[in-house]
């Protein structure tokens, strides 16, 4: 049977690693610690999909070639108010410009006037200039800022109220919209001038707007479904 014997001294038992209380701190310390993040080889892309991606940069010359051309409507659009102007006061040169920009061109002599049709058909003019312009800015920001590269604008006091929110299908339905407006201030330059214009074309342009209203609701129709679609897959 086992015994054991008692030499009289006593030692101090040996301190517990797990309940000294300098050991606990390098321990929690070790535990909250962050571990290193593995290097991640996917970041660093193959040669051709690399060129792929970046052959979006391609899209910056048609971008800067949309800035020229609204740089054209900008010059155009203070033209014709300055003919406006110079008509308004007068001037038979002005005169001309401005009845033969609104298709009524009639002789120019003493006494001829503006009319109030024909400075309104000047001033729908100038608001259809200054749509397409918006339209313009619509596809060179948002389309940069889609398909190209981040503007990094969010935060900025100048950053347009659509542009925190666009993508490809919001940028197509303001875009549809946009065309719209564009179309009505058509068709009401039209309906203004009608006298000046045969039936076939009224008709023609009424039914092009018609198109154009239809195109835009089936867009924001099928971006609708598309975003109910997506809001019940990620519910679920």
């Amino acid at each position: 049977m086992p015994y054991f014997v008692w030499d009289g001294t006593l030692e101090s038992p040996a301190p517990n690693s797990a309940l000294d209380p300098g050991n606990m701190n390098d321990t929690t310390a070790e535990a909250a610690a962050p571990e290193p993040k593995p290097h991640s080889p996917g970041r660093s892309l193959r040669p051709l999909p690399r060129l792929i991606f970046m052959s979006r940069w391609l899209q910056v010359p048609l971008y800067l070639g949309l800035i020229l051309a609204q740089c054209v409507y900008v010059f155009h659009f203070w033209v014709e108010l300055i003919h406006l102007i110079e008509a308004a006061i007068g001037s038979e040169r002005a005169l001309h410009a401005v009845f033969s920009a609104v298709g009524m061109a009639p002789e120019v002599g003493e006494g001829v006037k503006l009319t109030e049709t024909s400075i309104m058909l000047v001033v729908l003019g100038l608001i259809d200039v200054v749509m397409i312009s918006n339209l313009l800015i619509m596809v060179i920001v948002g389309g940069y800022e889609t398909f190209v590269s981040r503007m990094n604008l969010h935060g900025h006091p100048d950053q347009p109220e659509w542009l925190s929110h666009v993508n490809a299908s919001v940028l197509k339905v303001k875009l549809s919209t946009a065309i719209i407006g564009i179309s009505s201030i058509h068709l009401l330059k039209s309906f203004i001038n009608a006298p000046a214009l045969p039936d076939r074309v009224l008709i023609a342009q009424a039914g092009i707007h018609l198109c154009f209203l239809l195109s835009a609701l089936a867009v924001a129709t099928a971006d609708r479904i598309l975003v109910a679609v997506t809001t019940k897959a990620e519910h679920h």
